[in-house]
């Protein structure tokens, strides 16, 4: 039987499904049509909550009646995937893809802080493991189907770029101090069918496609430039100098630019043209290093990691408006509709309005008290992977949030 759904065979990622990092449209944003709560508690409107073993940053892949989520026990090094029942949170399987090996420096960074990419057959995942990026699918039932070894790989401060499936390929980055790559991958058997080497220098950003003057362009971001290749043979459409050397963000588009944005050795966002120029329309000097971008309507939203709401023209750059949250940040925010969802690392999640006008708070909410995870959207529920802390305990949950 399927765990898909009861009695039936796998079917592709659903609407309203959150399918791989960044959400189903791979820039943050919920399918429409769904209902959310603008306030939670540790009680309201907890619909469930359930243990999560090991520790790791990537967000919840919500898809059909299963979550998934990777993870790595830290003592032992091993790395592996877990499935929840959407329903309840109760935990379906358990799969170890590395028994030992598991790699991070950074102490914000984990050996699982990727996000499981699913394509209705077969799951995806990378793990930096043992001097190496590794991708490995598997099927619904959490059996390993295959495993390959991308690259070697130098850690620098850990590895964060989630596995993109696109038109019949799974995208893979792994770039690194002593020369990365990008390879496309076949889902069914995981072999290469093509791969192209990166600068060597290290970078966290994960791969995106966008449909952008005609032709479907895999934007890579980071590694000093923004390039563009053609995902169906990895040929360089074309690049610019400019962006900053460590990028963690994924970029986002609003149909002609797209935007990068940075934050070592140098602070940044800007516009680069996707008209196979690269022309850079515009570009400031704020720190918008690991939370991702949101876009809506001809507007750009930004988290600064230092806990500021701001809101740019998307065409010119012009400020509308920025509001301290207070905090710090690392996960990225996520939209419904007009309404912006937002966690700190302390687990509070402010909800604001999507518009220029001015900053519109709606709510401010706790859950846990650390939250590196990027939440996820799904049949007008909110999935969130927190920790508590309890004396020298620190125990990772996943939480449903939804109307109670």
């Amino acid at each position: 039987m399927s765990i898909w759904g009861v009695g039936l065979s796998a079917a592709p990622p659903a609407a309203d499904d959150w399918p791989c990092w960044r959400g189903p449209s791979h820039d943050g944003q919920a399918a429409a049509g769904q209902h959310l709560p603008q306030t939670w508690g540790d009680a309201a409107n907890v619909v469930w909550s359930v243990d999560v073993p090991g520790r790791g940053n990537g967000s919840p892949t919500v898809v059909g009646n299963r979550v998934y989520l990777a993870t790595c026990d830290e003592a032992s090094g091993s790395q592996s995937v877990l499935a929840y029942e959407r329903a309840t949170g109760k935990p379906v399987w358990q799969r170890q893809v590395h028994a030992e090996g598991a790699m991070r420096k950074n102490e914000k960074s984990t050996g699982a802080s990727t996000t499981v990419s699913a394509d209705g057959d077969r799951l995806f995942i990378t793990f930096p493991n043992s001097d190496a990026v590794f991708c490995t699918a598997l099927d619904p039932d959490g059996t390993i189907l295959w495993q390959t070894r991308v690259c070697d790989y130098a850690i620098h401060q850990g590895y964060g770029a989630s596995p993109l499936v696109h038109d019949g390929r799974v995208f893979v980055v792994a770039d690194h101090r002593n020369r990365g790559r990008v390879a496309a991958l076949d889902p069914a058997t995981g072999k290469v069918l093509w791969e192209k080497e990166r600068p060597p220098v290290p970078n966290y950003s994960s791969p995106v496609v966008w449909r952008l003057f005609g032709r479907d362009q895999l934007i890579l971001t980071g590694c000093d430039k923004v390039a563009a290749l053609d995902p169906a043979t990895g040929d360089t459409l074309w690049e610019k100098e400019g962006a900053t050397t460590e990028c963690v963000t994924t970029t986002v588009t609003d149909g002609e630019r797209v935007y990068s944005s940075g934050g070592y050795p140098r602070n940044h966002i800007a516009a680069y043209r996707a008209d196979g120029s690269g022309t850079v329309d515009w570009e400031n000097g704020e720190r918008v290093y690991v939370p991702s971008l949101l876009y809506s309507q001809g507007h750009l939203y930004a988290i600064l990691d230092a806990g500021i709401a701001a809101c740019y023209d998307a065409a010119t750059g012009a400020e509308k408006w920025k509001q301290r949250l207070g905090g710090n940040f690392s996960a990225s925010p996520v939209m419904l509709g007009d309404t912006i969802f937002a966690t700190s690392e302390t687990g509070q999640t402010h909800v604001f309005r999507a518009t220029p006008e001015k900053f519109e708070a709606l709510a401010v909410n706790r859950l846990g008290d650390e939250t590196f995870a990027s939440p996820a959207i799904s049949g007008g529920r909110l999935y969130f992977r927190v920790a508590v802390t309890s004396g020298d305990r620190r125990q990772e949950k996943l939480v449903c949030i939804g109307q109670r």
